[in-house]
């Protein structure tokens, strides 16, 4: 299907490597979380004051898009941080499928149980970060993807060496 190096498995990382990165993510990654939560407060307390301003046309247009680019931008799973489940199964094929495999399986699901309960599905897009699928490849995440009815998205496309983006096919009525 893909014929990119990039869509197959990413090679596995040095052991001592992942152990800092995991002694930096659980020292870190709390102040990470408190820096965002600041922010997010921040963003709140200037709202509320610059209420003020929406009088000046575009203001809140500018504000509103200005939020949207910081959530868009910033992560709540920086791609430095690595877990405890990535540092043990490091290069293990079968864990990151079964990671995979839960994922689209849930997402079905929920479009599912959404199509029978005639309401509108689950707003996308649908991302699956490498952290999910390195050890099996953004390829393994198609096929799997495929076989429950999702395709890549068209709209946002996909880098297989950071994120795969996924949409559900329509559903013929």
């Amino acid at each position: 299907m893909h014929h990119d190096d990039s869509w197959g498995p990413l090679p596995p990382r040095p052991a001592f490597s992942l152990l800092i990165r995991f002694v930096l993510t659980v020292l870190l990654l709390p102040l990470w979380w408190a820096l965002l939560v600041v922010l997010f407060l921040c963003f709140i307390a200037f709202a509320l004051v610059a209420e003020i301003f929406t009088i000046i046309p575009g203001f809140e247009k500018g504000f509103l898009s200005l939020i949207d680019k910081f959530g868009d931008n910033v992560a709540v799973w920086p791609a430095w941080c690595v877990t405890l489940p990535e540092l043990r199964h490091e290069g293990d094929a079968a864990f990151y499928r079964a990671r995979v495999d839960q994922r689209i399986g849930s997402w079905t699901s929920k479009e599912l149980a959404a199509q029978k309960a005639k309401k509108a599905p689950p707003p996308g897009p649908h991302d699956i970060p490498v952290r999910a699928y390195r050890g099996v490849g953004a390829g393994y995440v198609v096929e799997a993807a495929r076989a429950q009815g999702w395709e890549l998205s068209h709209d946002h496309p996909s880098d297989p060496l950071h994120m795969v983006r996924l949409r559900r096919l329509p559903v013929a009525a």
